[in-house]
This record gives C-alpha cells, structure tokens and sequence, in this order.
C-alpha cells in the first residue's frame, strides 16, 4: 500500500490545472501530489481541440504559453442555422486556437513534471473508497491511500460511479471525423466555408437534436486539416429524432463529402447541471467528471478552471485540516467558472427547447447584437474574474 497526502486522479487538463494551481499558490504542497493516469503520453483524447480566450488567460496567469505547440488560429466563428447566420470575431486577437488534445495534455503534462510533481503513467484505477481518515484507490498496479482525492477521470471516470453511484447523470453525445484539407478544397461542390474560420450550425435542433454541427480547420502531424462532427445534449431525447450520424452524412454530402469515406469516432460528454453533486468527505470532482459546458460541450477552458478553483479549495483544507469538502461547490457556483457555467445551463434549457425552424432562424440570423451581448457578458471573458 502506497501513502499520499493528494492523489489526483486523472492526467487532463482539469486534473494538471489542478496540480499546477496548487503549485503556483500553494508551492508547499507541491511534493506531496500524484497523478495518476491510465495511458502514457502523448495519448489520444477525441476532441475538437478548440481554446477559447479564458483557456489561454488562465495559461498566461500559470506563466505557459500555448504557441510552443502545434496549432492553428481561427480569424472568426461563424453560427449559422442551415448555412446562414451571424459571425463573432476578437478585437486585434484570434477568435479560437485550434490544438490537438494528444500535443496539448502531453505539453501540459511536461509543465507539471517542471514543477517537480510526480505523474505515474499507464496506472488504471478500479475502485475508490472513502473513510473517515483517508482514502483507498485500488489500481492494477497497487492500493493507494490519500488523505484526499481529486476525482479528475473524465464523463466515463471511476471516481464519481464510486463515490455518487447515484447521483443525476446529464450526458452529452458527439461525432467527430477528420479530413484532409487537400480533399476540402478540390470537393466538386461549392463550398463558403473559409480557411481560418470555425462554423456552428444548428440545423439539427427541428429535428429535437438539442445541439449543432461543427467545422474547424486544425492540424495532425503538421498537416492542415478539417474537423467535422456533430454534438448531440440530448435534451430532446423524449422525442423522435434521426440517428446523428444521418444529421452528420447530411451536413457532409451537402459540401460533397461522403462520411463513409472517412473514420468516423464517437464520446459522451457529460455536462453541468446546478444539480450536479462536486465532492463527498475527502474527495472533490473537477473537469468533465462534474461537468462542462452544457450548451456546446466546450471542455478545456472549463476544465482548467475548475482546476483553479480546486485548489484553492485544498489549500486552504489543509490550512484548516478540515477535508469535508462542504463548501466547495458553493465555492465553485460563486466563481467566474460557476457563474459562466451557470447561465450556459440556463441558456441550453432556453435556446434548444425552442426548436421551431422560425425561432432558430430568428436567433442565428437577424439577432446579432443579442448574441453579442449576452455572450460577452455570461459567456466569455470569465477567465478574467476567476480567482486563482
């Protein structure tokens, strides 16, 4: 049986923005963390790979810099209801930066070594128990026991089955397919969709598909390319709706592709929701195992924020040896990452269930300053006010 004072479990980025924000502002704690991850990095995460500007501004304030590894800028998002809607650009800046989730955690991973944190790789957790005064981790490799845990393995994670096997559970689904950017532009069709711009369409949601289809360019191996897929909440999933990948064929043949031609990959994605339960005696949740964002599935800014809030959330138990955890999701609900978090759930619950063509139509079209400003002020920027 090995002992640890912090065990976190999971190598992503919600579970490394753990481990680094517990550096930076706890750095007395910093020889007593272990992550543990089930692959060896760099590991494959299906992904879109897209930071958003809270991603990069909570980088910056860990002194990291995303450009040392490979990526791609996007000039301006596009989102459209059957091919026709508003655009959202960033004064003076890119609007997304594309990133391979292979490239991104194993840099990020690199970063917390730096910090003398140990990461043990290939280590599959089975079981997690909690007790009074620590915690049991039973791997395929050995026990673990921890004065606390970090439950950061993911919507399909050990952790939160272990400790809230019964807990509400809001599962997203999602389709993604690669392709070369060779093969974009010599499509016989004609297609409107720009290099260095990310699309959104939301055709899917007449149909009671509570989400949209989804166009960024991005890299693999140095090598331009397409990334295509659909995002499903299933927030209509009472009522009778097409397979997605039929939504995704459509979407596809309409630019003169045919999804049977490529590898096509599939993920759950498990989103927030106020109901959703952060943490038990000795153990917090962070990342996709409490949930992301509700209304696109967007993770990674979500992940490293929750990353942020953890640890101050475990520095300061330590402060007080007190590891019940009980404040820390209204900690988390009155941060910036909760309060984002938040109204991106209230507008899932809003813009979806009104799925009337003419509706849709209306709000990707000819409500342009309303998507504006309610994305500027309850959906963005929020990594400026997160306390870290």
């Amino acid at each position: 049986m090995l002992k640890q004072d912090i065990l976190i479990l999971g190598g992503g980025p919600s579970g490394l923005s753990t481990a680094l924000h517990l550096a930076k502002d706890f750095p007395h704690l910093t020889h007593r963390i272990l992550i543990l991850e089930k692959a060896h990095y760099p590991r494959f995460k299906l992904c879109a790979g897209g930071l958003v500007a809270d991603a990069e501004i909570i980088l910056e304030r860990l002194g990291l810099d995303v450009t040392e590894i490979p990526h791609v800028d996007v000039d301006k998002a596009h989102f459209d209801f059957a091919g026709k809607g508003l655009s959202l650009s960033m004064p003076k800046r890119h609007t997304i930066r594309v990133i391979r989730r292979n490239e991104f955690d194993a840099w990020l991973a690199k970063k917390v070594k730096e910090k003398g944190i140990e990461i043990r790789e290939g280590i599959t957790v089975k079981d997690v128990q909690a007790y009074d005064d620590y915690v049991n981790v039973g791997t395929d490799a050995d026990i673990f026991t921890a004065q606390i845990v970090v439950g950061a393995d993911g919507s399909n994670g050990v952790t939160r089955r272990c400790v809230l096997p019964h807990a509400p559970v809001y599962t997203a689904r999602a389709l993604e397919v690669l392709m070369s950017s060779f093969d974009y532009a010599e499509s016989p069709h004609k297609i409107d969709h720009k290099e260095n711009h990310a699309y959104f369409d939301f055709f899917p949601v007449p149909n009671n598909v509570a989400g949209y289809t989804w166009d960024f360019p991005t890299q693999v191996n140095g090598q331009p390319m397409r990334c295509w897929g659909i995002c499903d909440t299933n927030l209509l999933a009472n009522d009778s709706r097409p397979a997605l990948k039929e939504l995704l064929a459509q979407e596809l043949a309409r630019h003169g592709f045919n999804l049977d031609a490529v590898e096509l990959k599939g993920h759950p994605i498990r989103w927030f929701s106020p109901e959703n339960k952060m943490s038990v005696p000795r153990i917090l949740l962070v990342g996709d195992t409490v949930g992301a964002d509700p209304i696109f599935g967007e993770g990674i800014s979500i992940a490293l924020g929750y990353g942020a809030v953890a640890a101050l959330e475990i520095g300061v138990s330590f402060q007080r040896n007190d590891f019940s955890f009980q404040g820390y999701k209204k900690r988390v609900m009155r941060s910036a990452l909760g309060q984002t978090l938040l109204a991106r759930w209230f507008l899932t619950r809003t813009i979806y269930p009104l799925k009337w063509s003419w509706f849709q139509i209306l709000l990707w079209r000819f409500s342009k300053p309303f998507v504006v400003i309610v994305s500027w002020v309850f959906v963005l920027n929020w990594g400026k006010r997160l306390k870290s």
